[in-house]
């Protein structure tokens, strides 16, 4: 008899599965250079790019939407996925499990998102100081 795989599995290797797959779909170098790494590593690699990869989608391509907003909700998403460890978005489910499983600093995270955040608003910057902050 085979054993029959739990439907949080299913959900796990789903998740990961798309932040693969959206990994290659918008970077093929990049995916193509991850495969020099084992399976896990990889695995992490993915779920990370396909979060970074959401944030820039929201600020660079999704122009006739309210890109502040998206992000703000992004942000909201992903802090309620970290506190749940689950997010029905695939790619924050596999995020939230690679930043527990790496010990990823949340200041890492939000100072990604800040520099997002920062995008929306400032294009350009007059001191090295200002620079540095981005």
């Amino acid at each position: 008899m085979q054993k029959k795989e739990n439907s949080i599995e299913k959900y796990n290797e789903l998740a990961f599965l798309i932040s693969k797959e959206t990994t290659k779909k918008y970077s093929t170098s990049f995916y193509s250079a991850s495969k020099f790494f084992d399976s896990k590593t990889r695995k992490a690699i993915h779920s990370v790019y396909g979060f970074v990869r959401l944030a820039d989608e929201i600020v660079d391509t999704f122009h006739d939407y309210d890109k502040k907003a998206l992000l703000e909700k992004l942000k909201k998403d992903y802090s309620i996925a970290y506190d749940l460890g689950i997010s029905a978005n695939p790619i924050l489910h596999s995020f939230q499990i690679t930043v527990k499983e790496y010990n990823i600093p949340n200041e890492y995270i939000e100072n990604f998102l800040k520099s997002m955040s920062a995008d929306l608003e400032k294009k350009e910057y007059k001191t090295k100081e200002e620079a540095n902050d981005y």
